[in-house]
């Protein structure tokens, strides 16, 4: 029998960022020339982005921007002239510390309610996230702030990137074949706009424009009893992963000295497109889903996808949509469209799908590497569908 998806939980900050205003503010910029002025225009208004929500309330339009304004202990990102500050990468990862686990929390808090579970039922708890580090870590404080046993067996995934939420999928699917009563919490939290910086870097402009905050935790277990009296359900049918050729330099993330840096090149894409037939024919061997979750890393990114595997236009309609409110939430946003195809009483996905019965499901998310991992899933309708 496999393990299952039961439920999903979301959370997201509650400062939302139209993206005509965070492209004005990074327009904005001190030495911002011409051509920097159309970069960051050009990145902007083509991510099909009109959303994302961040931690930083400070960003957001009309917020307060004087240090008497300010909450004791919060990060100074920007000033009352709005110029961007550029803190260092100590004093970002303390404000990860201080705004990551209250994120963790909700969406698991979420994520349990949507199951009818309480969290003395949780054996398992698998964190992610690649946008901060301390220990003990997000793991250890969903136990205590949740009120999960202390004898829960805990994981976290660090610094693996936008891909992580399918390797952590993976784990919870392995643990439940090994212990067939184990209910595992997989909790995913990205505070990716801690890393902001104004630069006239081709790829951090395109980071600017599309990375955003926030957490999903899903509940997975194999236990008949809770699938029996679960709504509609995700099956964990198999998983893949490969690495590309190439794009070992071009999607990276390392440690500055004034925030984390993505490097994000104009051949991510390229090399998506490129590659992805060969990689997803050999992962799905001949099964063909009926509905698709892929990970937004940007709009050329789904683009690519699409094209390289001649997919209807419809076939991402959920992955665009969460991009379109949310933007790239990095090791979350999968999480976020399998949750959108979970609700969907029609099976389609936003697309042609099939109806209110089962679908399959093909999800894909793009990491370092450059890595794609892989999933097969079955939508299988609740007992009342």
């Amino acid at each position: 029998m496999p393990a299952s998806i039961l439920s999903i939980g979301t959370a997201v900050p509650p400062t939302r960022l139209p993206q005509e205003h965070v492209r004005d503010l990074f327009t904005a910029q001190p030495g911002v020339d011409r051509l920097t002025s159309r970069l960051i225009h050009a990145a902007f208004d083509a991510a099909a982005i009109d959303t994302r929500h961040t931690v930083l309330a400070e960003l957001g339009e009309g917020a307060a921007r004087t240090s008497a304004d300010r909450a004791p202990g919060t990060l100074p990102v920007i000033g009352a002239d709005g110029v961007l500050h550029a803190p260092t990468t100590a004093a970002r990862n303390a404000e990860y510390v201080r705004l990551a686990p209250p994120l963790f929390a909700g969406a698991a808090r979420a994520a349990l309610a949507g199951a009818a579970l309480e969290p003395a039922a949780i054996t398992h708890v698998v964190t992610v996230s690649c946008t901060g580090l301390f220990a003990p870590g997000p793991d250890y404080r969903l136990i205590r702030d949740l009120g999960l046993a202390p004898t829960a067996e805990r994981f976290h995934l660090g610094f693996v990137g936008c891909a992580a939420a399918m390797p952590a999928l993976r784990l919870a699917d392995a643990l439940c074949a090994a212990q067939p009563d184990a209910v595992v919490l997989v909790v995913c939290a990205e505070l990716c706009t801690l890393h902001f910086r104004p630069s006239p870097d081709p790829e951090q402009i395109v980071a600017a424009s599309v990375f955003a905050d926030g957490a999903a935790a899903a509940i997975v277990s194999a236990r008949a009893d809770l699938r029996d009296r679960a709504g509609a359900r995700l099956d964990l049918e198999r998983f893949g992963t490969t690495v590309t050729d190439d794009g070992e330099r071009d999607m990276a993330w390392t440690i500055g000295d004034h925030g984390f840096e993505m490097t994000l090149t104009a051949e991510v894409p390229r090399i998506i497109g490129r590659e992805i037939r060969a990689a997803v024919g050999a992962f799905l061997a001949g099964d063909t889903p009926a509905v698709w979750a892929v990970h937004p890393g940007g709009r050329s990114v789904l683009d690519r996808v699409e094209a390289g595997l001649d997919l209807p236009a419809d076939a991402l309609a959920a992955s665009r949509a969460v991009l379109r409110t949310h933007g790239n939430m990095s090791s979350a946003t999968i999480l976020f469209i399998l949750a959108e195809l979970l609700a969907d009483e029609t099976g389609a996905g936003g697309g042609s799908g099939t109806g209110g019965g089962s679908a399959s499901i093909a999800a894909l998310a793009f990491g370092p590497g450059l890595t794609v991992e892989s999933a097969l899933l079955t939508r299988r309708p609740g007992p009342a569908s």
